[in-house]
């Protein structure tokens, strides 16, 4: 991606709130790691991915939908657990 932000010709205004399924509206950022055996990659040892999430801060729940859709079930789980 080039230096030059992406514009976008967009009234913020005409935006809508993203809340959590608890109704929270500010979120922080965190990472998930995740963890791919070097059989998987064929390197000689293990892969550490890191995936940014947003989470809320007043439950510590993950937004899942800003997660990929081939994890958001598993993480959802994970948010009922806390």
């Amino acid at each position: 991606m080039s230096k030059e932000q992406l514009q976008m010709n967009v009234d913020i205004t005409q935006s809508t709130p993203m809340k959590s399924a608890d109704g929270n509206q500010v979120f922080q950022e965190a990472v998930v790691l995740r963890k791919i055996s070097k059989f998987l990659t064929g390197t000689s040892e293990d892969a550490v991915i890191p995936i940014p999430v947003f989470i809320d801060v007043k439950t510590g729940k993950i937004l899942t939908e800003m997660l990929p859709k081939e994890l958001r079930t598993e993480y959802e789980e994970y948010n009922k657990a806390i």
